[in-house]
């Protein structure tokens, strides 16, 4: 399949703009062929445009309509073939076997977005019918749902190239909910943007909907995002990636004549708490998962295991040498692209030169091709973690940092010091987290999953996932990126008062002909 390098703006190829760039592979630091187009003012303004004239007729498709929408893009992007896994192999270091794992990823949480809106009942249907002779005023017939807010832009992740990419989680969720996107693409995987949005695009041509729902736009630049952000029509983003990022987005948005919502996820350090009981009766298995954790996908994962608290008892040395001994035995991997793996090195550099606090206690096997990062074992006090805000920063790759404290009563206080993440896991037999109730509670307070006995990288894609969390994790601690309840960053309710029968919409009327779950008068029901 031959890439055009342009974007592609509602249906149309375009390539106005003068600043090309080329994808490379981080394995060997290699140019990649195609030259892709960064887009312009015009064209990101063209794109919103249109999104925003596709709201007017998308937004009233059936649950049944987006559906098949989505089921569609989903086998486009199967029919890609071994194109789309070669490609994205090339451009992110990965290989074939997980992008295989994450494109299945990204077809099933499409299908299961289609599978909510063929059901329905995700619009949160709610009916008070009249009392016109309640005493001492009567009530008017109320109702309320959810509906869809506008136009939303995505920005593509690089960790994910498939699955919080152009149809990725922000994308699907968006297009469930009744929203059209302008998709910006990662840089360091332009090729696999473009050939998922070919699918897009195909399914889009095959479900009759309106061409402007869906739209890319290529850029190595911070221009090319923040005209996104910028643009009246965008009524909300979806953002994975840095804190910094993240942040400039969020209080860009924030500083506009109309504000937007903004859904950031940034960065997150996922502390794993080991038990006492549990160190002592599973300790080799436990160091050989934490190793195999933090090195998965060269520690490119937003859930990587980057803080593990630890109580200073008999059995912590014996723990540290079997840890130390996997990340030394660990082959170093390909990092992203060139910034994250000059970012990582630097974190690691600040870690090894604070030599007071901080202690290298492993390293892994390194390699001077392409953008190959080497895992670390750092090993620091609780008292230094109480104190220096540094050592809870996440490190975006392969390394972690042992928190050791001296008793329960400090391992509690550096639970309270910790600021908002993703995940906090807890390794515990049932004696263990009995003893430590007190914890879990700090933690609910902390993160937005919870976790008993597994480590946190693998976020499934079902109903009942939280993948977010209190800042800095996310600019927004009440949503997920991840899973069914995603679909409600891009809603909004809206109210119906007095409304005639017939101008409500479908979900509303008393003969409920959709047959949804809907709270009516106070009793959920069908």
């Amino acid at each position: 399949m031959t890439l055009t390098g342009k974007n592609y703006i509602a249906g149309l190829v375009s390539s106005n703009g003068r600043i090309t760039f080329k994808g490379v592979n981080p394995s060997d630091a290699s140019e990649l062929s195609t030259t892709f187009y960064e887009a312009t003012t015009d064209e990101v303004n063209e794109a919103a445009s249109k999104a925003h004239e596709a709201f007017a007729t998308y937004r009233k498709k059936s649950g049944k309509e987006k559906a098949f929408f989505l089921d569609t893009i989903a086998d486009e992007i199967l029919n890609l073939g071994d194109a789309l896994i070669e490609r994205c192999s090339a451009e992110t270091g990965l290989p074939s076997g997980r992008i295989i794992s994450e494109r299945a990823r990204t077809m099933g949480q499409l299908k299961l977005f289609a599978t909510v809106l063929r059901e329905g009942s995700w619009v949160d249907a709610r009916i008070d019918t009249a009392l016109p002779d309640r005493e001492p005023l009567p009530r008017s017939d109320i109702r309320y749902m959810q509906k869809p807010l506008g136009a939303v832009g995505v920005f593509g992740a690089s960790n994910f190239p498939l699955a919080f990419s152009v149809a990725g989680g922000d994308t699907a969720s968006a297009l469930a909910s009744g929203c059209p996107v302008v998709v910006k693409g990662h840089p360091s995987h332009p090729g696999t943007c473009e050939l998922v949005a070919i699918a897009i695009n195909k399914a889009i041509e095959k479900t009759n909907m309106p061409k402007g729902v869906f739209s890319l736009v290529h850029g190595a630049s911070v221009e090319v995002g923040m005209a996104i952000v910028m643009h009246p029509n965008i009524k909300a983003i979806g953002f994975t990636g840095s804190t910094r990022g993240g942040m400039a987005i969020f209080q860009a948005a924030n500083n506009r004549a109309e504000p937007i919502p903004v859904y950031s996820e940034m960065g997150s350090t996922n502390p794993v708490f080991i038990l006492p009981e549990a160190l002592k009766e599973r300790s080799q298995e436990i160091a050989k998962e934490l190793a195999d954790s933090v090195t998965l996908g060269a520690g490119q994962f937003c859930t990587n295991p980057g803080l593990v608290f630890l109580n200073n008892d008999e059995n912590l040395q014996k723990f540290q040498k079997q840890t130390a001994k996997h990340f030394e035995e660990t082959e170093a991997k390909a990092m992203l692209n060139k910034g994250i793996k000059s970012a990582f090195d630097n974190g690691i550099e600040h870690l090894a030169n604070n030599k007071l606090e901080v202690k290298l206690l492993a390293k892994g096997k390194s390699s001077i091709e392409g953008f190959k990062g080497s895992a670390h074992l750092f090993e620091t006090t609780a008292k230094s973690f109480i104190l220096r805000d540094y050592l809870e920063e996440e490190n975006f790759g392969p390394s972690t940092i042992s928190v050791i404290a001296d008793s329960k009563e400090e391992l509690l206080a550096s639970a309270r010091k910790m600021k908002g993440h993703l995940t906090a896991t807890l390794f515990g037999t049932e004696n263990d987290l009995n003893n430590y109730t007190d914890l879990i509670e700090i933690l609910e307070q902390k993160v937005g999953r919870l976790i008993v006995n597994n480590f946190p990288t693998g976020v499934e894609v079902c109903h009942a996932m939280v993948h977010g969390g209190p800042f800095p994790a996310t600019s927004n601690s009440r949503s997920t990126s991840v899973g069914t309840a995603a679909i409600y960053r891009f809603t909004r309710p809206v109210c119906y008062q007095n409304f005639p029968e017939h101008l409500l919409p479908e979900e509303l009327k008393t003969d409920n002909p959709l047959g949804i779950m809907r709270l009516f008068n106070g009793d959920h029901k069908r």
